[in-house]
């Protein structure tokens, strides 16, 4: 998760949640009161494996939310990889890093790095691995390469921080989710997910996980995409909290998940559980 504020706002250097500070879930600690809540979201029940190969493109899939899910999904999914830069030597470079990993666990994956606009052209589902005021920006450089059938995915939250904690800090469209939801063509779906989702323990395949994260999108079909890809993540349950005009609310989880983490000794690894 990345962090946007004025100049006196504190980053955090992920687009989940950060590195070093809550990196996985308590499963076994109540994170809100005495008693767990009861989910209100309803599960997107579909078949971790259903569907075809799709080619995911990682825009900003050499920072710490790109390569978790980079690693996670060419490790426990037969999808195909691509990590987009801006720097296509820098892409080309983590890619070969990945392929290095997923080999050492006898995951024998092909992971291709490209420059941004040509992963995007190349894929199927975009996700916008890059810090929230890089979104907009983000976006406006390959639409031109997005089809009409093209899913654009949203895990950045906004936040700022000082003495007392993290903050959520929404951008003027609401949400980022809504920004890049104002930025991207208008026949392409964009559905927000992976807020909440620590990049560390994605990123460790050593790892089990047992989390949830949320989406929120104005498309059935496409939020029905990215659930199919989150299910197919060894350990990670998609939720459905609605349309993008809930985003605000799902990516304000995040702040609190990370100060729940810094004033709890021994939850450093807290994420998110609905039951």
């Amino acid at each position: 998760m990345t962090t946007m504020g004025g100049p006196t706002a504190r980053r955090v250097t992920t687009s989940g949640v950060p590195t070093a500070r809550a990196t996985s879930t308590a499963t076994d600690t109540p994170i809100l009161g005495r008693d767990r809540p009861t989910a209100v979201f309803q599960t997107l029940n579909r078949p971790p494996a259903a569907g075809p190969s799709m080619r995911i493109a990682l825009l900003g899939g050499t920072g710490d939310i790109g390569q978790g899910l980079a690693l996670r999904w060419a490790y426990d999914t037969d999808h195909e990889v691509l990590i987009g830069s801006r720097d296509p030597e820098k892409a080309r470079t983590k890619a070969e890093e990945y392929e290095v990993e997923l080999d050492s666990r006898d995951r024998d994956v092909s992971v291709k790095g490209f420059e941004n606009a040509m992963a995007a052209d190349r894929a199927d589902v975009v996700v916008l691995a890059v810090p929230p005021y890089h979104v907009g920006d983000t976006v406006d450089a390959v639409a031109d390469r997005l089809d009409d059938d093209t899913v654009l995915v949203s895990p950045a939250v906004g936040m700022k921080g000082d003495e007392d904690g993290m903050h959520y800090h929404a951008p003027s469209a609401g949400s980022v989710t809504a920004l890049a939801q104002r930025a991207a063509p208008d026949a392409v779906s964009v559905v927000g997910a992976f807020h909440n989702l620590s990049a560390d323990r994605l990123a460790n395949l050593d790892v089990e996980l047992d989390l949830d994260t949320l989406l929120v999108g104005d498309d059935p079909d496409a939020k029905d995409i990215v659930s199919r890809l989150a299910s197919a993540i060894d350990g990670l349950r998609p939720l459905d909290a609605g349309p993008i005009a809930n985003a605000a609310e799902v990516e304000s989880v995040t702040p609190l998940v990370i100060n729940i983490a810094r004033h709890n000794d021994g939850m450093h690894d807290v994420g998110v559980k609905f039951q």
